[in-house]
């Protein structure tokens, strides 16, 4: 359109410049860099419904916030960020009435969290990556505000055309140290498309669809969730467990690049990356490596991003199967406590107290007060006699104060012997008495 004849703003603001193009109340088009149908054709590549009500939507880098008043149109709550505050998205906001239903903040890529801003349905990443200097950092922090799908746009490196239907292309990138790309010195980083798909995956999300690609970009549909399994499926596999990639234990942290490692078995003789679905309470996340552990399989994947504190289900399948029974690991979960008590030891089979006969069983219950909440078997030692034994089971925790541990007895004569429990350097002592 023309400035002639219009609002003194108006005149402003195509002097300040204006990226995204609008169409105001009065049926009038305010022209920006980018054109109207171009901003609809990027949208509608993705898979939104026309009605987004009752759905959280977040637009990350909005500058004139175009992405964002779209998805608030269709009846989202959204929450638009940036690094810097632009007039230019406040005073549209306005023109367009949608105070209520935008919330605009200043915030930096590196500073979304679901602590700082909750989590969304639906998240919109549109040109912003190859602007960072740390890609798969940013992409980790919009994956663990994304609840389902998380709209994902970027410049991309041009791949040579091949005639072989199953090449993939290469995971290559470009990195500009300084100004090389377009005299810009917040431009960081080209990827190529399937560079950009495997960042999307290794930053958490379970699958990364293309749904576009122009001729200096690629848009991906980020999913946090596998398909789901089919009735018909065939059986699930036998997860035998699942544990930290490093210690062996189930205590993991989403402030550390934390990987889960699983034991399972199926009936298979080949099983890929691309053949096995692993979850943690219901985020899907794609491995890193699966292979042969003698009778038995092995999928390395990372911890999903944004988990709440507390305890989590691990599941997996694999193609063609329903989903496992869970194994539980602890996330964020203190580990430290500054005093343990044992206040009861039975026999784990008898429940006689004080005591347990070894002719029927090798397991003695003791309960234990001033277990933290994420104490698990494998960060509790015990000793019995001063040699170290197996601790086999710890209650999780709930409204009791004290929770029932189990031990594994060797096998010895009848006597005294003396319990010895460890929780870092909280220390608890008690005495049973072997008999049978």
């Amino acid at each position: 359109m023309t400035f002639d004849h219009v609002p003194e703003w108006k005149h402003e603001f195509e002097a300040s410049g204006w990226w995204h193009s609008f169409e105001l109340p009065d049926g009038s088009v305010l022209e920006g860099r980018c054109k109207l149908s171009g901003l609809k054709e990027r949208l509608a590549l993705f898979p939104l419904p026309a009605d987004l009500s009752g759905k959280r939507a977040l637009d990350v880098g909005t500058w004139d916030g175009w992405f964002a008043f779209e998805l608030a149109k269709r009846g989202a709550e959204v929450v638009a960020i940036d690094c810097w505050d632009n007039p230019r998205f406040r005073e549209m906001r306005r023109l367009l009435s949608l105070e209520s239903r935008v919330d605009y903040r200043l915030m930096d890529v590196y500073d979304i969290s679901p602590e700082s801003l909750g989590r969304f349905d639906v998240v919109m990443f549109m040109g912003v990556l190859y602007h960072l200097k740390h890609p798969l950092l940013g992409l980790e922090r919009v994956c663990s505000v994304t609840r389902d799908l998380a709209c994902i746009d970027s410049f991309v490196l041009r791949e040579p055309q091949t005639p072989d239907p199953n090449f993939e292309g290469r995971l290559v990138m470009e990195f500009f140290e300084t100004d090389e790309f377009g005299g810009q010195t917040d431009n960081w980083m080209a990827p190529s498309a399937s560079c950009l798909a495997a960042f999307c995956r290794t930053a958490g999300f379970a699958r990364a669809k293309l749904v576009g690609s122009l001729q200096y970009s690629a848009s991906f549909a980020c999913y946090r969730h596998w398909l789901p399994p089919q009735p018909e499926w065939g059986p699930e596999p036998r997860l035998i467990d699942a544990v930290h990639h490093v210690n062996y234990g189930i205590d993991f942290s989403t402030r550390r690049d934390d990987y889960i490692v699983a034991w399972f078995s199926v009936d298979s003789d080949h099983l890929g990356i691309k053949h096995v679905y692993p979850e943690v309470s219901g985020y899907g996340v794609r491995p890193v490596h699966v292979g042969r552990q003698e009778s038995n399989w092995i999928a390395t994947f990372k911890l999903p991003p944004g988990l709440d504190p507390g305890w989590h289900e691990v599941r997996l399948r694999v193609r063609g199967s329903r989903l496992s029974a869970p194994a539980m690991i602890a996330v964020d979960l203190p580990l430290a406590t500054d005093e343990i008590r044992i206040t009861t030891v039975a026999d784990g089979a008898t429940w006689k107290t004080g005591e347990i006969d070894l002719s029927i069983g090798t397991t003695l219950a003791l309960w234990i007060t001033g277990l933290p909440v994420g104490a698990h078997h494998r960060c509790i030692l015990a000793k019995v006699d001063g040699k170290a034994v197996e601790v086999s089971y710890v209650e999780p925790p709930g409204e009791k104060e004290a929770r029932q541990v189990n031990i594994v007895m060797p096998k010895r004569g009848r006597g005294e012997v003396g319990i010895e429990v460890a929780m870092g350097t909280a220390k608890a002592e008690s005495r049973a008495r072997c008999v049978g």
